[in-house]
């Protein structure tokens, strides 16, 4: 298979960053695979020159360190538990995924053979990992101020949205499916039973069930009630265990 090179004036112009060394922009976008391939085998110090498992790790920090500081600017008034949801939203992997796939990141990665055989391009989880190592590229290039900047462009759309009670809405529901999966159960299910009220004070009424129970609440949308649902499930597991 002949390798894909990747346009790196394309990338720059998409990220909106300009390296001083395109080193670390290449490395960025190296995934294990590809660096494997090119090393003797049992040369794992070599590989790891090569690939961008350790700008990751450093974009992850990176990145929490550039949202919380941003939440703690627009938001003085947050509680932590309110700044920790709303980060914790902003960070995670869903959010950078969709970002990366905004930017259309994945057409510019390198991959060995077979990950490139079996679709990493468009992985959920190796998009959001090239995400974090171009943030831990450019914060080495340039510095703090400079991953601020792409960040800010990275996640424009979900820092315009995010806010307090969105977060909220959305946490009791992820709480809900990470502990239901490591308990390995089956994943909860929402419907929306009944609606109420004239359209400019609709009322959502939704019956959440699980591998256990099943509880119904209702919230001024469907995601509020979803959320309340959630939050009700969660109680109630907590008595059950009690």
């Amino acid at each position: 298979m002949e390798e894909r090179i990747p346009n790196l004036d394309l990338l720059e112009e998409t990220l909106r960053y300009k390296f001083r060394d395109r080193a670390l922009l290449e490395r960025a976008i190296t995934h294990r695979s590809w660096a494997h391939e090119r090393v003797a085998p049992r040369a794992e110090e070599l590989a790891r020159r090569l690939h961008n498992v350790a700008q990751e790790f450093l974009g992850d920090s990176v990145l929490g360190l550039v949202v919380a500081d941003q939440l703690c600017r627009a938001y003085p008034a947050a509680s932590e538990g309110e700044l920790s949801r709303m980060k914790h939203q902003l960070v995670s992997s869903v959010t950078l995924t969709k970002a990366s796939v905004r930017l259309q990141l994945g057409d510019f990665l390198r991959f060995g053979r077979g990950e490139e055989k079996s679709g990493g391009r468009r992985k959920d989880a190796l998009l959001a990992d090239v995400l974090e190592a171009i943030t831990g590229a450019i914060y080495l290039d340039g510095g703090q101020e400079a991953a601020q900047v792409f960040v800010q462009h990275a996640l424009d759309e979900e820092l315009a949205r995010v806010n307090p009670a969105n977060a909220a809405e959305a946490d009791y529901k992820t709480l809900l499916q990470e502990k239901l999966q490591a308990e390995r159960r089956s994943p909860p299910r929402y419907a929306v039973v009944e609606m109420a009220g004239p359209p400019h004070k609709r009322v959502f009424h939704v019956e959440l069930v699980w591998d256990g129970g099943c509880v119904r609440a209702q919230g001024r949308s469907i995601k509020a009630a979803e959320a309340a649902a959630a939050q009700q499930a969660l109680e109630s597991m907590r008595s059950d265990s009690a």
